[in-house]
């Protein structure tokens, strides 16, 4: 039993550095949209994918959680 639990440890561990790289990855993008000078309406889809990659990487984090409950 206690092998079984350390390996969900294991996986639920490596997910969740995924879903924590991810979010970082999408930080690190939303940063590098802020140095440049676009228009207004490319800021504004620039903002759209960062919410959608936000809004994926939750939905992401959800399955992860509930994976491993």
């Amino acid at each position: 039993m206690e092998v079984l639990e350390y390996q969900q440890d294991t996986a639920w561990a490596r997910d969740w550095g995924v879903i924590v790289g991810i979010f970082d990855t999408i930080d690190y993008l939303n940063s590098l949209f802020k140095k440049l000078d676009v228009p207004y309406l490319r800021e504004i889809q620039q903002k759209m994918l960062i919410l959608n990659l936000e809004k994926y990487a939750w939905s992401l984090q959800n399955y992860i959680i509930e994976k491993y409950s």
